[in-house]
């Protein structure tokens, strides 16, 4: 009985991909932001780019940044990740690379993972850390010293703040210290009319029910919370002259 209520809950109630479909279908379009961009990985397997430029938009609107699954753990490289990323930046999309967090391995060596792994350049947005559990072996403590440690090495690396990526309750929950309200953050908060985080973020995941020309399945969509000349603003090396 316990198996089937943590399948039932995983596939359908719980806050992430298909599972919360199931449930509500549609997508939603959050009102009042111009600049939309979406993430991907090898889920969404190989990807039409020439008919993702050409033809894609959320909203009428074209996709302004991709950011792009690289590593998880100490040892996982996405299959994807380096033709995605090469073709992001060919067909002129803003790119960003993100790490998914396991914890099965510390801070440092996911750390030195992705930093040996992505090579960012200018035009880049910052790396992305996509944190959404915490270990219950670990005390809430020894958990946001291991955030900590990815964050510093990989700012340490690239010269920039990484971007912190998890959803509303577990920010709220296990990253609401003030120490990471230093780094910008990307929430991810399904079917709801607007962020109910009360402070500062730069990207929202609003679905993980998209559809686009040039992609199979579903995708995520995100939006900015600026302009593009802000979104261009927060990428690696930009220059205000």
């Amino acid at each position: 009985m316990f198996a089937y209520i943590w399948f039932f809950y995983y596939f359908f109630v719980g806050p992430f991909g298909f599972r919360w479909r199931a449930l509500y279908g549609d997508v939603n379009y959050p009102d009042g932001y111009e600049i939309h961009g979406i993430d991907i990985s090898h889920y969404q397997g190989k990807i039409d780019w020439d008919e993702l430029r050409d033809n894609g938009k959320i909203k009428k609107s074209p996709i302004r940044f991709i950011m792009i699954k690289a590593t998880e753990g100490s040892t996982r490289i996405d299959p994807m990740f380096k033709s995605n990323f090469h073709e992001a930046r060919e067909h002129g999309f803003t790119r960003g690379a993100y790490h998914f967090w396991s914890n099965r391995s510390t801070g440092r060596a996911q750390a030195e993972h992705f930093i040996k792994n992505v090579k960012l350049a200018d035009g880049d947005l910052p790396p992305v850390l996509d944190v959404e559990h915490k270990s219950k072996t670990q005390t809430d403590a020894e958990f946001k010293e291991s955030i900590l440690t990815w964050l510093r090495l990989v700012e340490q690396r690239y010269k920039v703040k990484p971007i912190i990526y998890t959803y509303y309750k577990f920010k709220m929950t296990y990253l609401s210290d003030s120490v990471f309200n230093e780094y910008p953050y990307w929430i991810a908060h399904y079917y709801v009319d607007k962020v109910e985080y009360k402070g500062e973020w730069k990207f929202w995941q609003h679905t993980d029910c998209g559809k686009l020309p040039g992609i199979k399945g579903f995708v995520d969509f995100n939006i900015y919370n600026g302009s593009f000349y802000d979104l261009r603003r927060l990428t690696i090396g930009f220059d205000d002259e």
